[in-house]
């Protein structure tokens, strides 16, 4: 009975599966999985060989259920359906070679009854791991959403306040409440920037353009000036030449490295500096952003970049930061990284592509001609 085969085996069977998903290349094992995973698969599939009952009479209600449940189980353990489908299909595979190696008495209705099982179990467990995914897809969308407009109305009444101040005559324009006037239209600003540059990198970047280095980092110039302005601090860019330029999505990536600037802006230590340097290569632009803020906690450099991660007492800001530079650097054929500098800082670097133009071209009747010599 293949039922009471997967029970005295079962031990042989969890080794052999995680020595073949170890060298899988695709999608890449987790520890998780190795661990706690494989026996989960192997459980789903035993139980629903019992439910099955090894008969004509299959029991597809029960074994959707237990199905659904060991989804529930897979998906809070962090696997992907990647994983899913294809650890199903490796503990299937063992089994049947160590049927077949121990010449064990297993018909062909077993077999088969096996097959359907697994089918069943695949479905099942990949429905209800969907339905999680969109429900904490949802769940995360609200929160983001309703945090946004936290945030936006915050600095709208601030905005509010202020203009009111100013425009009964009591305080100057130059004045305080001018400066936290402009602070709070300059953060509506970002935020709106940072929600749209989303919304066009998850609608997918189609409309790619030549941008001029030295045009990006004048229009950054502006707001980053005006922010170290308004807390006490030192900014300082460097130039580039006018000939140098990239190929991308321009409100992506000035939402990207602009969201660098004010990242580095909110964490750096009061009254220090915050850097946007831009070093050319032949083939590479890199922006690197550095601020004062001391340096990152051991181990915390990956972890930046994740969905509503966020670092410091100042929990201000929807947490989505990095993460959307992350996404607008990969969409743009770039990377983005981070160098701790212990003790003194951080270093965000976003590394693009450089737009190179062929050597010696010429344009004429509308086409680019190479010149010889």
């Amino acid at each position: 009975m293949l039922e009471q085969f997967l029970t005295d085996n079962r031990d042989v069977i969890i080794s052999r599966v995680r020595e073949r998903v170890a060298v899988r290349s695709f999608p890449e094992p987790t520890d998780v999985e190795m661990a706690n995973g494989i026996p989960v698969f192997l459980d789903q599939l035993g139980e629903a060989l019992h439910f099955a009952g090894l008969s004509i009479s299959v029991e597809h209600g029960e074994i959707a259920r237990t199905a659904s449940r060991h989804g529930n189980a897979l998906f809070r353990m962090g696997l992907s359906v990647g994983q899913v489908v294809r650890d199903y299909g490796d503990v299937c595979q063992v089994i049947t070679e160590l049927a077949i190696e121990k010449k064990a008495q297993i018909s062909a209705e077993n077999f088969r009854t096996l097959n359907l099982s697994l089918d069943e179990a695949i479905a099942g467990a990949v429905t209800e791991h969907a339905r999680l995914h969109d429900r904490r897809v949802a769940e995360e969308s609200t929160e983001r959403l309703g945090t946004l407009a936290h945030e936006l109305r915050n600095h709208l009444n601030t905005a509010m306040l202020s203009f009111e101040s100013i425009k009964t005559g009591r305080v100057a324009v130059g004045g305080s409440t001018g400066q936290v006037l402009s602070r709070s239209l300059l953060n509506l600003r970002a935020l709106i920037d940072r929600s749209l540059a989303e919304v066009r990198l998850d609608a997918g970047i189609d409309r790619l353009e030549n941008i001029r280095v030295s045009d990006l980092l004048d229009e950054l110039a502006i707001g980053a000036s005006l922010q170290a302005q308004y807390l006490g601090m030192v900014f300082v860019m460097t130039s580039v030449d006018r000939a140098v330029t990239i190929e991308g999505d321009r409100p992506v990536l000035t939402a990207a490295i602009f969201n660098l600037l004010q990242n580095a802006f909110k964490f750096t230590r009061p009254h220090t500096q915050v850097s946007l340097t831009t070093i050319v290569s032949a083939d590479r632009v890199l922006f690197e952003v550095r601020d004062e803020c001391g340096g990152l906690p051991p181990g915390k450099s990956e972890e930046l970049f994740r969905p509503f991660e966020q670092r410091g007492d100042d929990r201000s800001g929807v947490g989505l930061g990095l993460s959307i530079c992350m996404k607008a650097a990969k969409a743009n054929g770039g990377t983005l990284r981070v160098r701790d500098l212990p003790g003194d800082g951080c270093v965000f670097i976003l590394d693009l592509p450089r737009k190179v133009s062929p050597p010696l071209s010429l344009i004429a009747g509308g086409k680019v001609q190479a010149t010889s010599g």
